[in-house]
């Protein structure tokens, strides 16, 4: 059960106890302050991985649609020209109002260490991540990596595995992909 308190936001019911008469409500983002959006940071550093992915998502999207109460629609995250690292106010309202963001972590160089190398994604989504890993719940969030033969080693994220979702082909991300969007979105209830 989930509810709306004028001025506070949106409550849960975390626990009721019928002992002492106690109700304890859990804070969280309700599906009726999100708007139904799936943000997606892609790169242009390496465009190969997030054509697949925008292509993939546009692809889920248009297929649960078919079957939801409200349609979701897509919305990418603009990457303009000579532009400074910064987030204007309307993409840091659209990415704390979207349902789910989507972030193309491939890597774009990596940085050799004694034991690991670090994987460099590109700037551009390291900072909606960021930022969405400040302001939306867990499970908003889910990291989209290509394997890259030339790169490997470690992480800079510690998302949970359920989080991220690695792919080698188009065909293996049209694979997984609308498996995890549909456990992600489970929550928000948009299917009958």
């Amino acid at each position: 059960m989930e509810f709306y308190i004028e001025g506070s936001g949106g409550y849960t019911v975390a626990n009721l106890d019928l002992v002492s008469q106690e109700l304890y409500l859990s804070k969280q983002d309700i599906a009726a302050t999100l708007e139904p959006v799936v943000f997606f940071s892609g790169q242009t550093e390496y465009p190969q991985s997030s054509n697949s992915i925008k292509t993939v998502l546009e692809e889920t999207i248009n297929k649960y649609n078919q079957r939801s109460r409200y349609l979701l629609t897509l919305e990418i995250a603009s990457r303009p020209q000579d532009a400074p690292l910064r987030l204007s106010d309307s993409q840091l309202r659209k990415l704390r109002k979207s349902l789910l963001l989507v972030v193309d972590g491939t890597p774009i160089t990596h940085i050799k260490q004694e034991e690991t190398s670090r994987l460099i994604p590109s700037p551009y989504t390291c900072t909606e991540l960021g930022y969405a890993l400040q302001s939306k719940r867990g499970g908003q969030i889910l990291l989209v990596h290509q394997q890259r033969s030339e790169f490997s080693g470690q992480w800079p994220f510690d998302l949970p595995s359920h989080q991220q979702l690695e792919f080698q082909t188009s065909d293996d991300l049209s694979q997984t992909l609308p498996q995890v969007m549909e456990a992600l979105l489970q929550r928000f209830k948009l299917t009958p």
